[in-house]
């Protein structure tokens, strides 16, 4: 009985969710071989792929991810950059802005308050994140077969 619910608990694991996206990419990588074909591509429009405006906000940075009028080629190159991220990591302190101390002591109290609210806040919503990627790939090698005219 222990091994089914794991079974089940490790489908929706973030390392299995981790492992969805680089896969994706990998095969969206593996199928794109000519990259320069995919300038002033448009997106699909589908709905699927559109992040509802609630998550484009300023704070969430969505806007940064999830660009509605970009190309399939700026959607290649991000992808691939965001696997690299995640396969080697990200370089600490590269982008972030400098904070007073006292600012960050702040901060640094309110987050030791329910820090297993906030672990499984962010746990969501780096899942829901990864499966759009997931999502993205996957089309845009989708998109990518039609375009060259490959069914397979």
């Amino acid at each position: 009985m222990m091994q089914i619910t794991d079974s089940y608990n490790q489908k929706n694991s973030l390392f299995n969710a981790m492992n969805r996206f680089i896969g994706a990419v990998n095969n969206m990588d593996q199928t794109v071989m000519v990259p320069n074909l995919l300038r002033d591509v448009p997106l699909d429009d589908s709905e699927e792929l559109k992040v509802p405006e609630a998550s484009t906000t300023p704070s969430t940075n969505g806007s940064v991810y999830f660009q509605q009028d970009g190309d399939m080629y700026t959607s290649y190159i991000l992808l691939k950059s965001i696997r690299n991220d995640i396969e080697w990591g990200v370089l600490q302190g590269d982008e972030r802005p400098e904070e007073k101390v006292e600012v960050k002591e702040v901060k640094q109290a309110e987050a030791e308050d329910d820090l297993e609210k906030q672990f499984h806040f962010h746990l969501n919503g780096l899942h829901g994140v990864l499966s759009k990627l997931t999502l993205k790939a996957n089309t845009l090698t989708n998109r990518y077969k039609e375009e060259i005219g490959c069914r397979n």
